[in-house]
């Protein structure tokens, strides 16, 4: 197992089976300062707000003081959000969220800080004009002086709706009407602060946490867990301390693809990550969380259609492209009756809108119609780079990545008709989440 898989592997195979997150870039020592007015989070702290800013950073607040992402001192929250100790000169925020509204390009992706009756609303980490306002001006029906909130998009509730905590109370605010419905969630904590992350709701309460159904407050799974193994590093909590933030020189990825929807996945040993989009961040899970049936990593991957093609020695198996990942009936299948192929695969990828998954093995190219019955190589081409760990293929072109290195093509042509590599190109913080 290389440094890639092993670290990754230590620091989140727990942390993940568990359903919470934490980020492979986001797992350096704490670093806080040891000073009486400088809280340190891993003594166990009650957080008092955590969203996301529109970068997908997360913000952590207590009193005066906020954390940036999962590692790293607390600072003033007045230091980057200057307006929020103008008014009452103390800068704590309440409750904050960061607004899910694609219909509504002028709230989508803003923060939201709660702050006694008033609500401030930031953009790029600039207030915006005409805040602070009263919380009744944006949101009526709300109450003031609140414990939490965290949005909820479409789909997982039943509206794009924001829901507001105050005691047992949950108030769902609907964007699109401005009514509001009050439930009352007394078998659930008092959350003073929740966090919406990767379609999971987190109620923080002390300093533990637990996990919810946002429409109907059911909570399922052993909880409450403590925040310090899973939402920071700190000494003698999460995993033995033994990991710390990769280098982008020490990346080895055995494949990558993106769907059609969007999200790309990256597979590395026994674990994955998933990119749903850059402000949401690098997120990894072990493999057989998302694909159970696949053990020990995978050889190779791509998408076609609504499915993920996962390549494994010689068997091939498909699965939906859905949120939970099944199986096709059938699956696996062998490698030859499945694309006509045999011998071990070191990589795969297929364009946008195409039909031909371009295959590597050594330094030869397949290219396999995936529209044909049976389907057979149509075309076997020598390329110029040997020992090829994965491939995608987008908007900007092709990738070939080896090692900590890519190959950029403009297509697969070019990369077929290619007798000399390019220069290779160097995996960044921005493609990875890694450490320059």
């Amino acid at each position: 197992m290389d440094l890639f898989t092993k670290t990754l592997f230590l620091c989140l195979a727990l942390a993940l089976a568990n359903g919470a997150p934490m980020h492979p870039q986001d797992s350096a020592a704490n670093g806080g300062e040891d000073h009486a007015a400088v809280p340190d989070r891993c003594k166990g702290i009650e957080f008092d707000a955590i969203t996301l800013d529109e970068k997908g950073t997360t913000l952590f607040f207590k009193g005066a003081h906020l954390w940036k992402g999962y590692h790293g001192p607390a600072q003033r929250s007045n230091e980057t959000f200057e307006e929020l100790d103008d008014t009452h000169h103390i800068g704590h925020v309440d409750a904050a969220i960061r607004m899910h509204n694609k219909e509504s390009p002028d709230i989508h992706d803003r923060n939201y800080f709660f702050q006694d009756d008033k609500v401030f609303r930031y953009y790029n980490y600039s207030l915006e004009d005409g805040y602070p306002k009263e919380i009744q001006a944006d949101f009526p029906g709300i109450p003031t002086h609140l414990d939490a909130a965290v949005e909820c998009p479409s789909g997982e509730c039943t509206t794009d709706s924001v829901l507001f905590f105050k005691g047992n109370d949950v108030h769902v605010y609907d964007i699109a009407t401005k009514t509001v419905k009050t439930k009352t969630w007394s078998h659930l904590p008092s959350c003073t602060s929740v966090l919406r992350w990767q379609e999971h709701y987190y109620c923080f309460h002390g300093h533990n946490f637990t996990r919810f159904n946002p429409v109907s407050g059911e909570v399922t799974g052993t909880y409450p867990k403590d925040a310090r193994n899973y939402f920071m590093r700190c000494p003698n909590f999460g995993h033995g301390g033994g990991y710390k933030i990769l280098k982008c020189s020490e990346i080895k990825l055995d494949a990558i693809t993106a769907d059609d929807s969007g999200k790309t996945y990256m597979f590395a040993g026994r674990i994955y990550m998933r990119l749903d989009t850059h402000r949401d961040g690098l997120h990894a899970f072990p493999i057989i969380r998302g694909w159970k049936e696949v053990t020990n990593g995978v050889d190779a991957v791509f998408s076609y259609t609504d499915k993920i093609y996962l390549i494994k020695g010689d068997q091939v198996y498909i699965y939906k492209s859905t949120a939970q990942h099944t199986l096709v009936e059938g699956y696996p299948k062998t490698l030859k009756e499945e694309l006509g192929i045999e011998g071990h695969v070191d990589a795969a990828f297929l364009c946008p809108n195409g039909h031909t998954v371009h295959i590597i093995q050594g330094q030869r190219m397949l290219d396999v119609d995936l529209t044909a019955t049976p389907r057979v190589v149509t075309r076997d081409v020598s390329v110029p780079v040997s020992d090829i760990d994965a491939g995608l293929c987008g908007s900007d072109g092709v990738k070939v990545f080896k090692g900590s290195q890519y190959y950029r093509y403009e297509s697969a042509t070019t990369l077929a008709a290619s007798r000399i590599a390019p220069e290779p190109l160097n995996i960044t913080s921005a493609m990875l989440g890694c450490q320059d």
